[in-house]
């Protein structure tokens, strides 16, 4: 009579036991991140609103807010270096002060090209500028980021950009992207809004581990029946 393999099936109940557990996991992340797709389509679809009030709000990435600007269109800005639709470029950040938040926040007004070397006016000014802007958390700068040259960064560092530009107090964690033109007679500066862009590559995951899962427990089973049946394995000379 065979001995059964118990040192075999325990081996394959843990790895099989790992392979369930990682395939239900991306099931559950899938359900997470189509959730987070909804919420974001949902949350661009709203209309403007003041900013204290979407950001005081549980969830405020996406919205659209609605604030006043003084003196935005010929504000200080610093440039970050970037891409849009392919070409290379700076995108212009400025500070937008939110007393209603008791903060400073940063306004990227727009993308501009490499092959534009004007930029607009930079003077005082307290004249109102009514900003509609697009809500969106301000990332953190990666291990790999180049440092700052000068008021030229390569990284949305929102801690040294509000330094740079003078902000007092700590960095806001949003960044609020223009919709409408800071700058409109300047046809070179474009308003634009980073895309929604997640990667929704769960379902596949899962399906590769429970794949996996199964191949497992062919490859059990056929051994198990060999094992069984006393068929002596096959060895090279």
């Amino acid at each position: 009579m065979r001995r059964f393999p118990w040192i075999l099936t325990l081996a394959s109940a843990l790895v099989l036991a790992v392979l369930v557990t990682l395939g239900v996991w991306q099931v559950q992340r899938l359900q997470w991140k189509e959730g987070l797709i909804a919420e974001a389509e949902a949350a661009a679809t709203r209309p403007p609103a003041p900013v204290a009030e979407v950001l005081r709000a549980a969830a405020p990435e996406f919205r659209q807010v609605l604030l006043d600007c003084p003196g935005l269109p010929t504000a200080p800005y610093v440039e970050l270096q970037s891409i849009h639709d392919g070409r290379p470029g700076v995108r212009l950040i400025s500070a937008c002060p939110a007393p209603e938040l008791g903060q400073t926040l940063l306004v990227d007004r727009g993308f501009v090209e490499d092959t534009i070397s004007a930029r607009p006016p930079v003077s005082p000014s307290t004249a109102p500028f009514p900003l509609v802007a697009v809500v969106r958390t301000t990332p953190a700068p990666g291990p790999m980021a180049l440092a700052a040259e000068g008021r030229r960064f390569f990284a949305r560092d929102a801690v040294a950009m509000s330094r740079a530009l003078g902000v007092e107090g700590p960095a806001a964690p949003w960044t609020l992207f223009a919709v409408n033109s800071t700058n409109p007679e300047w046809q070179a500066l474009q308003p634009s809004a980073p895309p929604a862009a997640f990667a929704n590559n769960h379902l596949g995951y899962a399906i590769t581990w429970f794949g996996l899962a199964l191949a497992l427990i062919g490859v059990y089973l056929a051994l198990l029946r060999r094992k069984m049946r006393g068929v002596p394995e096959t060895s090279s000379s």
